[in-house]
């Protein structure tokens, strides 16, 4: 295996069909070669160049045969599960993810979502582009709600679910969470339990909010039978990846009332199809996959990205966030 480039033989790629990683990589004054693609097309013209490749979405396995010089992939996502981390193991390639940019955002999306369907905003909004004032409500069931002493369970409680359980203090809520290991990563005030207390939580639960990673464990495991656990008035949250949740039993319960509502920023399949009953349901907020997006994200993934080329130059034997 070859020696990391040093940084006068070094050429980043980066690559992202909307973010503006270079420009904001130029004004870092750090003197290294860097081109930048947003295309596949593109990206295959020029990948030969790279020592170093900032990807995500426009990444295919395909690519590495072209890759000569490839040393090291920092990703501009969290999620790695479009690397082939065998192939890339094999040629001595190096990956990180960018686990943790974007957890405020996450976390403060959540709370958007939380706090927007209690106050019945997408509703307010929707009166407003029709031009409808709405008069005083004798329903309590139909009115706004508050969110002090609510029960919250935050199912994952990683960074994101960590800050959103900050976050969600400040409103006076009751924080209960799940965590794969509850022994670690406590966060003061919070009941803490294992994966398998799951079905003991959700009758408490006013709000479940979904900050937890996709896995073998977690794929399905909000379903008809969680949703039969949950209070009829409970705000179902997903903020973590569309496949924790059964789709179809979601619209079950949507439809059947077996949960008032449901905030949704990720799902099964990506862009939601146009026929999709979730778009026509008042008491659903869609979001297009964008509780990571952040003015701040592209310097953020750069701060890992400078972090991990240190360390490379360095040779130290660990990466900030590694995979390979």
């Amino acid at each position: 295996m070859h020696s990391f480039p040093g940084r006068a033989q070094l050429t980043i790629g980066f690559a992202h069909a909307a973010y503006r990683l270079g420009e904001r990589f130029a004004l870092r004054a750090t003197g290294l070669a860097y081109f930048e693609v947003r295309t596949i097309e593109a990206l295959v013209t020029r990948i030969a160049d790279a020592d170093v490749l900032v990807v995500s979405g426009l990444w295919r396995d395909e690519l590495i045969a072209r890759a000569s010089k490839l040393r090291f992939v920092q990703s501009i996502s969290a999620g790695v599960d479009q690397f082939s981390r065998p192939a890339l193991k094999a040629r001595g390639i190096r990956l990180a993810s960018a686990q943790g940019v974007n957890e405020r955002a996450v976390a403060e999306h959540a709370m958007a979502l939380i706090l927007a369907l209690s106050r019945q905003l997408h509703l307010a909004r929707d009166r407003q582009a029709a031009h409808l004032w709405r008069g005083l409500i004798s329903d309590f069931d139909a009115r706004e709600d508050e969110l002090d002493g609510k029960t919250l369970l935050i199912v994952g409680l990683g960074r994101i679910g960590a800050r959103l359980a900050q976050l969600s203090a400040a409103f006076g809520m009751r924080r209960i969470a799940t965590k794969r290991d509850p022994m670690t990563g406590a966060v003061a005030g919070v009941q803490v339990a294992g994966p398998d207390r799951l079905g003991e939580l959700l009758p408490q639960a006013d709000i479940v909010a979904l900050t937890c990673p996709l896995t073998a464990d977690t794929e399905g495991l909000i379903g008809a039978s969680a949703f039969a656990a949950m209070k009829r008035s409970a705000l179902l949250i997903n903020v973590a990846r569309g496949r924790v949740v059964d789709e179809a039993a979601l619209v079950r319960a949507l439809e059947r009332g077996e949960i008032a509502g449901a905030g949704l920023d990720c799902f099964k399949d990506e862009p939601l199809a146009p026929t999709s009953p979730l778009w026509r349901r008042e008491n659903v907020l869609l979001t297009p996959h964008t509780a990571g997006e952040s003015r701040r994200y592209e310097d953020n993934v750069i701060d890992v990205l400078l972090d991990n080329l240190d360390r490379l130059w360095r040779g130290d034997a660990r990466l900030r966030n590694e995979v390979l």
